[in-house]
């Protein structure tokens, strides 16, 4: 049975570990803080959501996350939520809707009546959105803390803090480290998120309010929780949310509905996400041997199984010839 170490325990180390783990390996998975949370994967929205990011991405994000929710659903059941995406606009933003729509696909045009329908709470609000009904989202923090136990339950071994003498010894590395990896292509890419609590509002999906300089999402959580993100600041720099951040998110929430005005802010975040030039991820082997699985940006809960299913396949299976290519380079040279 071969011996693997998987450095780093977010949503990329942990589904890798988790497929080889289910491939018959026996797997470790080292982390240089305390416990599972703390990093990038603890703060993102936990969005399934591949044809609305199709909006800025490219299309090997949605071939590689359309069927994520599947993945989720299946490895931990219960834990997914498919309501579908809601996106709207004001009415002074219309052209933000209709550019909206013209980069991504699998959507319904409503109009004000059934915004009203899907969510009674923004009745009369908005005039047009748009409906993406495939779509899923979950909670990050129970996604993270449940398939750690379930990779516990399957045998698989957690080192927290641990020196570079316990991580010797293996006969494979598999990095996951994320940011915290020296790589000359990675570039960071901050988020900033809120989470507000208001018993006066209640949503049964993410919302996402289109606009010309700050769109955001909000991601309904439990016992009227909601996560309002997010921030994408060029930057490496991973303090404390600045406040004009802060002012945005509460406005642009705010235009989603005034009852969040009143809402208490339970925490804020910063997040520093790992993206290369073109924001797709990579599965690759160094020179060394070390397979590296990064740079999956904005989208870590919904491409984190293709990923792992691919670093899986490298070492694994020799004939998949994944060495220097992965499934995202080739969607985007066939675009």
């Amino acid at each position: 049975m071969r011996r693997i170490l998987v450095k780093g325990a977010g949503v990329a180390g942990l589904t890798v570990a988790h497929e080889l783990a289910a491939r018959g390996a026996s797997v470790t998975v080292a982390e240089i803080r305390s416990q599972i949370g703390g990093n990038a994967s603890w703060l993102a929205g936990g969005m399934l959501a591949p044809w609305c990011e199709r909006e800025s991405a490219e299309e090997a994000v949605v071939t590689l996350g359309k069927t994520s929710a599947d993945w989720w659903e299946r490895t931990l059941p219960g834990l997914v939520t498919r309501a579908g995406t809601l996106v709207v606009a004001h009415a002074r933003d219309a052209f933000e809707l209709a550019r909206f729509a013209a980069r991504t696909r699998a959507y319904e045009s409503v109009n004000e009546e059934t915004i009203a329908a899907l969510e009674p709470d923004l009745a009369g609000r908005f005039r047009q959105g748009l409906f993406f009904v495939g779509e899923a989202h979950l909670d990050p923090r129970r996604a993270l803390e449940a398939l750690a136990g379930e990779l516990r339950a399957m045998g698989v071994v957690f080192l927290f803090e641990a020196g570079e003498a316990a991580l010797s010894g293996f006969d494979q590395v598999i990095d996951c480290t994320g940011i915290a990896r020296t790589d000359d292509d990675l570039r960071g890419v901050r988020g900033e998120m809120l989470l507000l609590h208001t018993c006066e509002v209640s949503l049964a999906r993410p919302v996402r309010l289109l606009h010309p300089r700050h769109p955001i999402y909000i991601v309904p959580r439990a016992d009227h929780h909601f996560m309002v993100g997010a921030t994408m600041i060029e930057s490496d720099h991973d303090g404390p949310i600045t406040a004009r951040s802060l002012m945005e998110l509460l406005n642009a929430a705010y235009a989603v509905h005034p009852a969040f005005g009143e809402a208490e802010i339970v925490e804020t975040g910063v997040g520093v996400r790992p993206a290369y030039p073109d924001n797709l991820p990579r599965v690759m082997r160094r020179k060394d041997g070390t397979i590296t699985v990064n740079g999956l940006y904005r989208h870590g809960f919904l491409l984190s199984p293709a990923m792992a299913d691919q670093a899986a396949s490298l070492l694994f299976n020799s004939s998949a010839n994944l060495e220097s290519d992965n499934e995202a380079d080739r969607q985007r040279r066939s675009a």
